[in-house]
C-alpha cells in the first residue's frame, strides 16, 4: 500500500501533467485574439500548492498562510504582514484599526477629517466614510496622476488626522513631500499600494514609508491569489488591532486552532467581565471576520516566487509601449513617472488632450472593436458617482479642495491599457500598430 507521501507525490505529478494539457495559452493571433488589460500568469506550482492546501483541509488560515506573511514581510523588509481575504477589506482595516481606543489621542473619531483624492478607486474613500470620517478631496496633477502637493497645507484644519493616498496605477506619490507634511502635523499616512506591489521611490519599496500599507491579490494585480489582499505595518501594536479587528474583533491573539498562547486564558480581566473569562472569547473591539483561506495564501506562495518577474516585465512591457506611442504625444499626454521614483506599473494611463479632433470614446471605442480591452482610471471623480447622491453637498460630509480640473479631465479623458507579465511583443505590437491604424483613419 502506498504511504502518504507517495500517494501526494502521484498526485502532484498528474497535476502538472494536467496543467501542460489545460492551461496553455493559446497563440495569439493579431485581429482575433483578444489583448486584456490583465490576466493571471501561473504554472504548476500554483496548481500543486493549491491542491496540497486541499488535501490537507485546513480550510480557515493555516501554514501557508503563515508562511506568505512571514516571506512577504521579508521580500519588502517591514516587520509585521496580515493577510486578509481583499484589498478592499485591507482598506476597510486599515482606516478601522485607526480608530481603536488602544491608540489613545491619536485614535480617529467622527467628525476627524482624512486628505485622500477623488481620482480614486473607491474602496479607498468608502472605508473613511463608512467610520464616520470626513473624507477632504484634493486635486491630483497630470501626467503623474498623484495628488497635488501644493494643495495639501490647504486641505489642512483642525480636524485633520490622516492622510490616505493610492499609488496611481503603480506610480509612487511624491512620498518625501506628503511624508513630511504628516510628520510635520502629527498625522497618520496609510499608503494604499493595491496597485502599486514592487514599485520604489528612491530605491525602497512603497508599501514600507507609512503607518500602514494595503495590497490587493485580485487576479488583475502584480500577483494572485484569486481573491485576498494584505497590510502591513512597522508598529507592532497596529498590527495586534488590525488582527483583532480581521478576527471578529477579538482580544485574543492565538492562531485558529491554538489555544493559551498568552499562557493567561483563565486570568484574565477585561471590560466588565468577571475575573478568568475565557479569553478566546473576549471582544476588546467591533470587528468583521476577513481571514484569508489556506488554499488562497498557497496560490500566493508560488506567486511571491514569481513577483520579481513580474515586476521586471510590467516595467519593460511600459517602456515598450511607451515609446511605441510617443510620436503621438502632440494628441495624447502619456504617463510619467515620479521624480526619483521606478514604478512597478499596474497600467498604462492616457489621456486625450483637450484639443484633439477625436474624444477619448471615439479611440476606446475603436481600441476595443480591435480586442484591445481598456480601462477608466476607476471611478475618475467618485464625488460625480451615484453613492455619493445622498451625501454630496451635505455639510460636514466631505470637503473638496479648489477645484478639482485635472480631475475632472481624468473622468472625461483618461483611460489605460494593460501592460500585465502575461503580454509580450507580439501583443504590444499589435496595440501599436492599431494606435497607427486610428490615427490614419482620423487624419
Amino acid at each position: 500500500m502506498k504511504t502518504k507521501e507517495e500517494l501526494k507525490k502521484e498526485i502532484f505529478s498528474k497535476v502538472k501533467e494536467y496543467f501542460l494539457l489545460a492551461h496553455q495559452q493559446e497563440q495569439f493571433i493579431p485581429g482575433r485574439s483578444k489583448v486584456n488589460y490583465a490576466g493571471r500568469v501561473y504554472d504548476e506550482k500554483e496548481l500543486i500548492n493549491l491542491v496540497d492546501s486541499a488535501l490537507e483541509f485546513w480550510l480557515t488560515s493555516g501554514r501557508y498562510a503563515k508562511e506568505f506573511e512571514k516571506n512577504f514581510s521579508d521580500f519588502l523588509g517591514v516587520k509585521h504582514c496580515i493577510l486578509t481575504n481583499s484589498g478592499s477589506s485591507a482598506n476597510l482595516l486599515a482606516i478601522t484599526a485607526l480608530t481603536s481606543p488602544k491608540l489613545g489621542d491619536k485614535r480617529l473619531k467622527p467628525g476627524d477629517e482624512v486628505i485622500t483624492t477623488a481620482a480614486c478607486f473607491p474602496t479607498t474613500v468608502a472605508p473613511i466614510i463608512q467610520n464616520n470620517l470626513v473624507p477632504v478631496f484634493v486635486d491630483v496633477s497630470i501626467p503623474t496622476y498623484n495628488i497635488e502637493c501644493l494643495q495639501l497645507e490647504n486641505a489642512l484644519s483642525e480636524k485633520t488626522r490622516a492622510v490616505f493616498l493610492a499609488h496611481t496605477l503603480g506610480n509612487p506619490f511624491d512620498i518625501d513631500t506628503v511624508k513630511n507634511f504628516c510628520s510635520k502635523n502629527g498625522l497618520w499616512l496609510i499608503e494604499d499600494n493595491c496597485d502599486s506591489l514592487g514599485s520604489e521611490y528612491k530605491g525602497k519599496y512603497t508599501g514600507t514609508f507609512g503607518d500602514i500599507a494595503t495590497y490587493s491579490f485580485y487576479p488583475p494585480h502584480h500577483m494572485t491569489m484569486g481573491e485576498g489582499g494584505a497590510l502591513t505595518t512597522d508598529n507592532t501594536l497596529l498590527k495586534d488591532i488590525i488582527c483583532s479587528f480581521r478576527d471578529w474583533g477579538r482580544d485574543c491573539w492565538c492562531d485558529s486552532g491554538q489555544d493559551n498562547a498568552c499562557r493567561k486564558r483563565f486570568s484574565w480581566q477585561l471590560g466588565q467581565l468577571p475575573k478568568g473569562y475565557d479569553h478566546k472569547y473576549t471582544y476588546s473591539h467591533f470587528g468583521y471576520n476577513l481571514k484569508v483561506t489556506d488554499m488562497q495564501a498557497a496560490v500566493g506562495c508560488a506567486q511571491l516566487e514569481k513577483l520579481p518577474g513580474f515586476i521586471e516585465k510590467r516595467r519593460n512591457n511600459f517602456k515598450e509601449l511607451f515609446n511605441g506611442l510617443k510620436k503621438y504625444e502632440d494628441h495624447l499626454i502619456l504617463p510619467e513617472a515620479t521624480y526619483g521614483s521606478d514604478p512597478s506599473w499596474f497600467g498604462f494611463l492616457i489621456t486625450v488632450r483637450e484639443e484633439s479632433s477625436f474624444s477619448k470614446n471615439q479611440i476606446v471605442e475603436y481600441l476595443e472593436s480591435k480586442g484591445i480591452q481598456t480601462r477608466m482610471l476607476f471611478a475618475g471623480n467618485i464625488i460625480k458617482h451615484p453613492c455619493f447622491d445622498e451625501i454630496r453637498g451635505g455639510y460636514g460630509k466631505y470637503r473638496v479642495i479648489g477645484g478639482m480640473e485635472n480631475t475632472d479631465n481624468i473622468m472625461k479623458n483618461s483611460f489605460w491599457l494593460g501592460v500585465y507579465p502575461g503580454m509580450d511583443s507580439k501583443k504590444l505590437n499589435y496595440m501599436i500598430n492599431m494606435f497607427e491604424n486610428f490615427f490614419n483613419d482620423v487624419h
